[in-house]
């Protein structure tokens, strides 16, 4: 049965056509199991030759594992990891980053934008250095952040460089990563390990993928015995060329950077048919494929009653996310709404 698009999460997605092809492909006969196979060394090869350095790759099955095993990997028990307010590891992933890490705390720190500053990271880290508190070890960002903005390369640099003044390592949540890259038109590897992360969770779900991420490691000593962790995790399929196959379809087609532009394209759309809608605005930048309206209530409530779904967890305000399949007279659709609502709204008032 299929319904009405609708542009409240970009999970609502299917699969691309060129994930969806090389599925079909992997599934072809029979091949090695847990990773032995053809398709998963294809995969971390055309991850190696985008971010033009000899990484090391693992595929997981969703971003927290991805997430929680990678900081995790990073910390003893007895660190701490620096991250913002909004960060998905702080208020999306049910405690899986304290968990995974056996009791690794998250310091985090309030920041007008969602962003970390070098700031921000300074304070935190250096606020206590005695033996009863928790030793920050990691620092967190999340590319582009919960908010859908996106840090320049200049940002990260600068975080970099505080992170390593502070003996810290710098962990990218890059859930949207290929949205950031769309954004700012640089290489992945301008916005990763030359900029000084460390290591990067590259998303895959929310790019055009049924189900997967990967976990990349800029410096190869950093991954040791990773394999391990994601066993222990439950993150080691069986059937891995089901994980990494969607990948090559993705990376070696360019539909990867094709679909986060698409994305992107279609929020852009949704913030210019609004810009002169009274009431109605962008809580936030419109830099990636997210776009967060304030709006009185009878308007949101309008669009409800015409049969749109959002989310309201940020700020109060209406976030509509935009995926690879986002129909552009859908779009159009949702701003014409939009625009009768509040027209309805002000009528109200009137009277």
């Amino acid at each position: 049965m299929t319904h009405p698009q609708q542009f409240a999460s970009d999970n609502y997605a299917g699969i691309c056509p060129e994930a969806l092809a090389a599925m079909v492909r992997a599934n072809a006969g029979s091949t090695p199991a847990y990773g032995e196979d053809e398709w998963t060394q294809r995969a971390a090869d055309a991850f190696r030759a985008l971010f033009e350095t000899a990484c090391e790759v693992f595929f997981a099955f969703n971003g927290t594992a991805a997430n929680s095993l990678a900081l995790a990997s990073l910390c003893q028990s007895y660190h701490s990891v620096i991250c913002s307010a909004h960060a998905h590891v702080e208020t999306d992933e049910c405690g899986a980053p304290e968990f995974f890490s056996n009791g690794s705390k998250l310091l985090v720190a309030q920041t007008e934008t969602g962003k970390l500053t070098p700031e921000a990271v300074r304070s935190l880290a250096t606020s206590r250095g005695d033996i009863h508190f928790p030793k920050p070890r990691v620092v967190t960002i999340t590319q582009p952040t919960e908010t859908g903005q996106v840090y320049t390369v200049a940002e990260i640099e600068a975080l970099s460089a505080t992170c390593r003044e502070l003996g810290l390592r710098l962990h990218m949540d890059g859930a949207r990563f290929a949205h950031a890259c769309a954004t700012l038109g640089c290489s992945p590897a301008d916005l990763t390990w030359r900029a000084g992360v460390d290591v990067l969770c590259f998303g895959g779900t929310k790019n055009g993928m049924a189900v997967g991420e990967a976990i990349l490691f800029f410096d190869p000593a950093l991954a040791c015995d990773f394999d391990y962790r994601c066993k222990q995790a439950g993150q080691l399929a069986s059937k891995m060329r089901f994980l990494s196959a969607p990948w090559v379809g993705l990376l070696e087609s360019g539909a990867w950077l094709a679909n986060a532009r698409h994305a992107n394209a279609c929020a852009q759309r949704l913030a210019e048919g609004v810009r002169e809608l009274p009431g109605v605005a962008p809580m936030f930048p419109v830099e990636a494929n997210a776009v967060f309206l304030t709006a009185p209530e009878p308007v949101l409530e309008g669009l409800r009653a015409r049969g749109w779904r959002f989310y309201t967890f940020i700020g109060g305000g209406a976030r509509f996310m935009f995926a690879w399949d986002a129909d552009l007279a859908r779009v159009d659709d949702l701003v014409a709404d939009l625009h009768a609502a509040s027209a309805q709204a002000l009528e109200a008032l009137a009277s």
